[in-house]
């Protein structure tokens, strides 16, 4: 269960650069409970039925769900950590047989939606190990936290309506209605709005039920993956061997080049050929030119919009192909002299010293540090790949 990582600071989110909230209620001045009268009177102008409202009464707000937001180190980890932890084999071995034991549906969505079963699988075992951990976090409560909250009440005040009507619907009852701190419901955690606009009766029993129905879930992450956008028949990440000299800014998720270009430049294939031969892709170097290397196709921009980390994304593509018989990923041609969370911080407060923009100092290399990073590695002379080490961070420090 991993909830998306926080996003740059809005207009109004200035008080997070504090240690804790200016208020008991956070950084919204305006009481919880005058707050959430003013989103009942919202969602019952948009149809939600005054037995289902009643369900807001005495909702508290939860501290715990705004320190959750707050901190989110798991994203600021390698990625040959995170992947070497998280693409476990517990999940290839389940993941397998539940891909037999419903092959005759997911063939059926492969189909209809373009979806194969390896991307449906690895974000079913990644986000609750197959429905084993869907959290327990009353949804009701967590989403109204965080839509009172200052930083992303534009995002959290339509999935706590959604939500309401979740229960409105007969989909969920009230008491089945937790999941995710951050209000993700279900064993592939859709955010409630998804739910509603993709969830799938698969099983015909007359309900969409992302918690307990398994058919629900497989078409249900299906009809989403669809709608984000998937190409049906292409891959999305394979791993690539890389030349030790080359031009490393072309390493960049914002290049993509014709699978024939990346071969002219050294390119080549860990095992057999590359799948990708007449497509576009670009090349993606996770933890610099000394580590693991792909070669990611324009359907691994569905997993950056699953989740905008790219430790998890590029951890959810790598699960899927090794799902779909792919061997485990080398760890690259020499050993990576990556940062602590700290170091991070302090590379990112550096960086932003120099005036560039790496939005929230949390350790987590995001795509603005990255950037920060490229144009720093280009200005020291060093090799451009976007990739923080020991060697930049010294050199930022020495002026």
């Amino acid at each position: 269960m991993i909830s998306a990582p926080a996003k740059s600071l809005s207009t109004l989110g200035i008080c997070l650069l504090l240690a804790g909230p200016i208020w008991a209620d956070g950084c919204n001045p305006q009481p919880f409970s005058s707050w959430l009268e003013e989103v009942k009177q919202e969602a019952q102008a948009q149809g939600i039925s005054s037995k289902t409202l009643r369900q807001l009464n005495g909702l508290s707000y939860d501290p715990k769900v705004i320190g959750m937001d707050r901190k989110q180190g798991v994203f600021a980890q390698t990625f040959l950590t995170f992947a070497g932890r998280m693409a476990n084999n517990y999940r290839l071995t389940q993941g397998k047989k539940y891909m037999q034991q419903y092959a005759e549906l997911f063939a059926r969505m492969e189909q209809e939606q373009g979806v194969p079963a390896p991307v449906i699988t690895a974000f079913w075992a990644l986000e609750t190990d197959f429905g084993a951990n869907t959290g327990d976090f009353d949804t009701l409560r967590s989403l109204a936290t965080l839509a009172h909250d200052c930083r992303r009440p534009e995002l959290f005040r339509p999935q706590l309506i959604a939500a309401l009507e979740i229960l409105d619907k007969g989909y969920l009852t009230r008491a089945q209605l937790k999941g995710a701190w951050a209000g993700e419901l279900g064993q592939t955690q859709f955010l409630p709005s998804d739910y509603l606009k993709h969830g799938q009766d698969a099983d015909g029993d007359g309900r969409i039920d992302l918690l307990k129905s398994k058919a629900d879930v497989i078409a249900s992450t299906a009809s989403h993956l669809a709608h984000l956008g998937w190409r049906k028949g292409e891959p999305w990440l394979e791993e690539v061997s890389v030349p030790a000299k080359m031009d490393w800014e072309q390493a960049d998720l914002e290049t993509l080049l014709p699978v024939s270009r990346w071969v002219e430049r050294g390119i080549k294939p860990v095992n057999g050929r590359l799948r990708g031969q007449n497509l576009k892709a670009s090349l993606l170097l996770p933890m610099g030119k000394d580590g693991p290397a792909f070669l990611a196709y324009e359907n691994f921009r569905i997993y950056t919009e699953w989740n905008k980390s790219l430790v998890y994304a590029t951890t959810a593509a790598y699960l899927a192909t090794r799902l779909d018989g792919a061997g485990p990923v080398k760890p690259g041609r020499a050993e990576v002299a990556s940062l602590s969370l700290a170091e991070t911080k302090s590379l990112q407060e550096l960086l932003q010293a120099k005036g560039h923009d790496v939005g929230k100092i949390d350790g987590i290399i995001g795509a603005g540090t990255r950037a920060a990073v490229r144009a720093e590695q280009k200005r020291l002379g060093l090799p451009a790949d976007g990739y923080p080490t020991q060697n930049l961070l010294s050199a930022l420090q020495g002026g």
